[in-house]
């Protein structure tokens, strides 16, 4: 049986991406151009901008994924795009690219789910099935829980009512004086504090049957520290004016770990809920260390499989656009007048 092959596309936000992806899942090439150094100077993601610099790279971008791959684009078997959420215009590049090169290549297209494929994502390189599973999708635009019986069927369980965690790391890093991306910096500064100098609240932690999260009093709690640690204002470099680096560090630290609370108390949570032995973390939050190393340690004191994607898989990639096999070989393809959904799309209870 020959092989097959399939360009997948990913513009949800702000990261250009393509990949060739054969039919047993493996990645022949991939190529993302990141956005960091456009948005920088806003502390967070421009929109239109983001927007623009998509419709810069989104064909040489394409292009380096296929010439690396060495896979003509006549011996594909479909184009795939991530269609929801995201940005409004981000998304339309990104799918007036497959829908133009499906009409002058003559080949099918496949609309995907940014999320689903994200936990996707978790079964790249790995030999079995990966479900069904609670699938944990935290990220800068979403913090979110499903049970997933299948690649293509999900059931929502719950999720952030304000901040997702990724938002969260960005708006304390600004606060702290740390650069665009947030939740890197942030990290990084963490390392050098004590997580257990300053210790913030956990919201909704003590709501046991509840799956959802929230982080905007955190933050808040987060100002007020700052602000009574130091002198109104900040300082040319945009950290808290008088703050010793110390203080600073711990503020950090105290932070990233009420997230990570949050976050392994939802998810443990959950899987008792659902009853379900096997839980996949995606999204660019999945990525930081201190979050994978004690989530980790707990499910393996609860005996639950943990599969996390591997962090080049956690951020936004096209990559996980594999998960458009799971729709090819159902039949499941797309009209060339399919539209974008763009937004959060939190599911309905």
């Amino acid at each position: 049986m020959s092989t097959e092959y399939l360009l997948a596309i990913e513009s949800t936000c702000d990261e250009t991406a393509a990949a060739l992806i054969d039919s047993d899942g493996r990645v022949r090439s991939e190529c993302v151009a990141t956005q960091e150094s456009l948005h920088e100077k806003f502390s967070g993601v421009v929109p239109e901008i983001a927007a623009r610099a998509h419709l810069e790279r989104i064909l040489p971008v394409i292009d380096t994924a296929l010439r690396e791959s060495k896979v003509p684009p006549h011996a594909l078997s479909a184009i795939a795009v991530a269609t929801f959420p995201g940005l409004p215009g981000s998304l339309i590049v990104g799918l007036s690219a497959a829908k133009a090169l499906a009409l002058a290549w003559n080949k099918p297209l496949v609309g995907i789910n940014h999320i689903q494929a994200h936990i996707y994502a978790c079964g790249l390189g790995v030999a079995e099935s990966i479900y069904p599973c609670v699938g944990f999708i935290v990220s800068g635009g979403h913090t979110s829980l499903y049970r997933c019986d299948d690649p293509l069927g999900w059931d929502y369980l719950g999720g952030t009512i304000d901040d997702a965690a990724g938002e969260a790391f960005d708006k304390v890093a600004v606060m702290l004086g740390l650069p665009f991306p947030g939740g890197p910096a942030l990290s990084k500064l963490a390392a050098q504090g004590d997580r257990h100098a300053i210790r913030f609240p956990r919201p909704l932690v003590d709501q046991k049957d509840r799956l959802d999260f929230s982080f905007s009093g955190l933050k808040t709690a987060v100002r007020y520290r700052i602000a009574g640690s130091s002198n109104p204002g900040h300082n040319a470099a945009g950290i808290p004016a008088g703050m010793a680096e110390q203080e600073r560090a711990n503020i950090a630290a105290g932070f990233e770990q009420a997230v990570i609370d949050c976050l392994i108390a939802k998810a443990i949570a959950a899987m008792k809920k659902t009853r379900a032995k096997r839980l996949c973390v995606g999204g660019g939050v999945a990525a930081n260390r201190s979050f994978r190393e004690q989530l980790a340690e707990a499910c393996q004191a609860r005996r639950i499989e943990l599969i996390i994607a591997k962090p080049q898989w956690c951020t936004d990639n096209a990559a996980m656009g594999a998960l458009a096999w799971e729709k090819i070989s159902r039949g499941q393809f797309d009209p060339l007048d399919l539209d974008v959904q763009p937004g959060l799309v939190r599911p309905k209870r």
